[in-house]
């Protein structure tokens, strides 16, 4: 299936989407960086993403002309620094808001549907109305802002078109969910939102895939069942104490008639990067691994703590003016912390060992900090996907009846 991919990043989400099935006639990216990481995984000839068309620049000067196929998907994450809890919190006053660059390309492409990926800020409160005008303008594309038109007033028009119960047009079903990659198999607390949408021809029924991952599940094997600990090799006298917090949910657990959770546990920081080198010692074993150097610096203080090893990372983050630390730190047993390497990054983020990243350390964490994580993709990706080919399956079945009757 075809897709087209805005705001790609490094390529986590078109990662996802091409293990989904999908595959992209455009890759746009404004960033050198990241577009130049890309760059050398095709020069590699890494296979996800050697066929990839890549445009650098500005997503609002590119040719949607130049699709010359249908597009099952449109896709991307628009930049999230107006909505982040990290960031200036200007939402439509800021200049790098591209939701509407995001709506311009539905109206154009008509994609099948699409899948936008965004900040858990864009939830909040303060933001509440703009939130549901992204919705209302991804849901009614063709009925554009005015010139001289401020957005409250089209947001008005939206919402009349959307109480008419009226199909005019180019018309979507949108949803819009906030999900925590931690719930999916991403070794990393990510609670990220994303808006699916289908055409309305579609005639299709979808909801966001259900989670496949738990905190019950990895309580159970660190603390009852015990084969965390046993997997790893673990002593018991070398496993962390961490009973206290949560003794109440262990209990519980516990004394549940043959209790057996219906979801796979979470995936620690351990569970992700065991197999790799200490970054302090051996350096020849380091060489392996692309990216795996020591960065020195860390340090830990009072708000600014690093990620546990028996849970799943803390959120990774880009920031407004390099890497902020504390959530890109990780704690060893004996509280020291020190910098995750690229490639440990990478495997929180679910990269795959041979996709590289271009750039200076803080360069490149802030690609990461900001990408999707592929598993994650992969997931709501698939679910959109098999969608869609139901509903290909259904149009040829229906075309066949017809004939044959």
């Amino acid at each position: 299936m075809k897709s087209v991919e805005l705001f790609a990043g490094a390529g986590g989400l078109g990662l996802g989407l091409c293990l989904a099935g999908f595959e992209p006639q455009a890759v746009i990216e404004w960033d050198k960086w990241a577009c130049d990481t890309i760059r050398e995984n095709k020069s590699c000839g890494y296979p996800l993403v050697k066929d990839w068309s890549i445009f650098e620049g500005d997503a609002r000067l590119f040719d949607y002309s130049s699709i010359d196929s249908e597009v099952d998907l449109i896709s991307g994450g628009p930049p999230c620094q107006p909505f982040s809890l990290g960031g200036k919190h200007k939402a439509f006053k800021d200049r790098r808001d591209m939701f509407p660059i995001a709506v311009d390309a539905v109206r154009k492409l008509s994609p099948r549907a699409f899948i936008f990926e965004n900040v858990k800020g864009i939830t909040r409160s303060s933001f509440a109305n703009y939130f549901q005008y992204i919705i209302l303008q991804l849901s009614y594309p063709e009925i554009v802002r005015n010139e001289d038109e401020d957005w409250l007033h089209h947001l008005s028009r939206l919402e009349c078109q959307k109480t008419s119960g009226k199909v005019n047009g180019l018309t979507y079903n949108v949803v819009a969910r906030l999900l925590n990659a931690a719930d999916y198999g991403v070794p990393q607390h990510r609670e990220r939102v994303f808006i699916v949408g289908f055409r309305n021809d579609q005639n299709q029924e979808w909801s966001f895939p259900k989670k496949t991952h738990s905190l019950d599940g990895l309580l159970d094997q660190q603390w009852i069942s015990k084969k965390y600990w046993d997997r790893h090799g673990i002593s018991s006298k070398n496993r962390p104490d961490i009973t206290v917090r949560y003794a109440t949910r262990i209990k519980k657990l516990s004394q549940a008639s043959l209790f057996e959770t219906s979801h796979k546990p979470w995936r620690t920081v351990r569970d992700a990067i065991h197999d790799l080198p200490n970054p302090l010692l051996n350096k020849a074993d380091n060489a392996f691994y692309h990216d795996h150097n020591f960065q020195p610096g860390a340090k830990a203080y009072p708000g600014h703590t690093g990620s546990p090893l028996d849970f799943p990372a803390k959120t990774l983050k880009a920031g407004d003016h390099g890497v902020p630390g504390g959530e890109n730190m990780l704690v060893g047993l004996d509280g020291s912390v020190r910098y995750f390497t690229i490639r440990e990054s990478a495997r929180l983020q679910t990269f795959p060992d041979g996709y590289k990243f271009h750039g200076s350390w803080t360069e490149t964490m802030r690609q990461l900090g900001n990408a999707v994580p592929v598993v994650l993709a992969r997931v709501v990706g698939k679910s959109v996907a098999d969608q869609l080919l139901r509903t290909k399956e259904s149009e040829i079945k229906q075309k066949i009846s017809r004939v044959a009757s």
